[in-house]
């Protein structure tokens, strides 16, 4: 029993003299960072259906039948290069709350679905229509950096921001007269995702004649690390 105790104090004593192990080692800390400009690659239209109805059947039903129609729609306008993308589908009961007091009226049955394509894709207002022509939709329209891209870039930017990082140490290092230096920690920021560049929405009744002349920003994808150098 004595021995565990001994351990244990043994034990905390070394935390503090570890801490301050670590405070006495000289650093410095230098931050890297590397950026690129891309112009969004990828073009979202995204609709969210709902329908009510008194029976189960009735609004999955009427729900697949829409999205059935939009899917037969795109293929008959031969829209070129997309992926239509059907998720979060669920079935509730539609309650109804009304002075205090909660009612069962039917059920109501919801369902997102994402048409993905290029944003250079010309086909983009013939896709707009496909909505318009398929029933009560509404949907908006995001341009962004697909996920493909990102990745492709993820390993060029840190090595860039490494770079950046070391670049910065060695001036320091060789302006102050610091001898040996060499890493102690490195720490990449979490990344941020900015949102998409542009965003249209349009209801079914737009007028199906108007052209879709979009224009879009480039993108600043960016990496930052943080690095520390003892000597």
């Amino acid at each position: 029993m004595k021995t565990i105790f001994g351990l244990l104090a043994g034990l905390l004593l070394s935390l503090p003299l570890s801490a301050q192990q670590v405070q006495q080692i000289p650093l410095i800390e230098v931050e890297g960072y590397a950026e690129r400009k891309v112009a969004p690659d990828e073009a979202v239209f995204s609709i969210s259906l709902e329908e009510k109805k008194l029976k189960v059947n009735d609004a999955v039903s009427t729900l697949n039948k829409k999205t059935q129609a939009l899917a037969d729609l795109l293929k008959k306008e031969k829209i070129r290069d997309y992926k239509l993308v059907a998720d979060n589908y669920s079935v509730d009961v539609n309650r109804i709350y009304q002075n205090g007091t909660v009612k069962d009226s039917g059920y109501v049955a919801r369902q997102n679905l994402r048409i993905v394509t290029s944003a250079t894709n010309e086909d983009l207002q013939k896709i707009a229509e496909a909505i318009q022509k398929a029933g009560d939709m509404s949907y908006n329209l995001q341009f962004g950096v697909a996920e493909a891209t990102r990745k492709s870039l993820e390993t060029t930017l840190l090595t860039e921001a490494l770079k950046d990082a070391e670049a910065r140490a060695t001036l320091i290092g060789s302006t102050l007269n610091l001898k040996g230096l060499r890493v102690f920690h490195v720490s990449v920021e979490a990344q941020f995702r900015p949102q998409p560049m542009y965003l249209m929405s349009a209801k079914a009744s737009m007028d199906e004649s108007s052209n879709m002349l979009i224009q879009t920003d480039e993108e600043t994808i960016t990496k930052r690390v943080f690095v520390k150098y003892t000597y």
